[in-house]
């Protein structure tokens, strides 16, 4: 069997007791070390499991996944993922690959960002589509996460932001003569996804196109999420650009137009002026 097993979001003891007495019996255990990271590190969870975990970058679970799928005909092969196993489309490639060998596959599921987001005080049932924001560069600055925001407003829901991971990833210089040198992580702040927006709020003011966002758009930056410094705050996407979350992850939500009143509510116990959170139409 090929277990893929959720490790919810704050540490080693996050893991549910039935994906614990998995992991402690399999054959090999892989951690997905490049979607996500735990606010601990791998020796954490070896400590808690009392055994060996392979790291499994990139290359390894899309290119290589016969190294981990080797074996599991016959013995058990567990696949830990920070959160839950689907939040990420490669983890769903890599069971289908699985399948199509044979193997029989089982999912051990975990709290995700995807729903303690609801930390933040706003209503789960009222969040649209989820969108990414990568780091830009000097040549590659790409808007389409704010056409979904945009799209999620106009149909007044909030919009979760997941901000971008850097793990293991080679400069263009270094990819180009297939040299395996890395470049160190780097985690997307709040702050720093902010200010894209910003760019972007500005750019469509200068060509005079409708916003459906702008500066005083109520946005909540979280940090951290089900670990014990866990950090939440609410304000304007302007105030967001200045706001001080400490360290990774980050993740935004850009609250939809209209706020029930207990959204309202949960909002001002994690706002330095609550009355931002009545916004100005755009």
């Amino acid at each position: 069997m090929l277990y893929f097993i959720g490790l919810g979001l704050g540490d080693a003891e996050d893991i549910t007791l039935k994906g614990l007495k998995i992991v402690k019996n399999a054959s090999r255990v892989y951690l997905e070390a490049y979607t996500s990271i735990l606010g601990v590190g791998k020796d954490a969870l070896e400590e808690l499991y009392g055994r060996e975990v392979i790291l499994a970058d990139r290359d390894l679970v899309e290119q290589e996944s016969e190294e981990i799928m080797e074996g599991a005909l016959s013995e058990d092969i567990a696949f830990l993922v920070v959160g839950d196993p689907f939040g990420a489309t490669t983890h769903t490639d890599l069971l289908l690959r699985a399948k199509e060998r044979g193997i029989d596959v089982k999912v051990i599921h975990n709290a995700s960002i995807m729903n303690a987001i609801g930390c933040c005080g706003l209503q789960l049932y009222n969040f649209g589509e989820t969108v990414s924001i990568v780091f830009w560069t000097d040549s590659w600055q790409p808007e389409s996460f704010y056409d979904k925001i945009a799209k999620n407003r106009q149909n007044d829901m909030h919009t979760l932001c997941l901000l971008d991971i850097k793990v293991k990833e080679q400069s263009i210089e270094n990819l180009m003569k297939g040299r395996k040198i890395y470049e160190p992580p780097r985690y997307m702040t709040v702050n720093q996804a902010a200010e894209q927006l910003m760019q972007v709020v500005q750019r469509k003011r200068e060509q005079k196109l409708p916003l459906d966002m702008d500066e005083s758009t109520v946005c909540v930056g979280v940090a951290r999420v089900g670990s014990d410094d866990q950090a939440i705050k609410a304000g304007t996407l302007e105030e967001m650009t200045a706001v001080d979350l400490g360290g990774p992850l980050h993740s935004m939500v850009i609250a939809a137009k209209t706020l029930h009143p207990l959204e309202i509510d949960m909002l001002e116990c994690f706002a330095n002026d609550p009355s931002v959170l009545k916004e100005k139409p755009t």
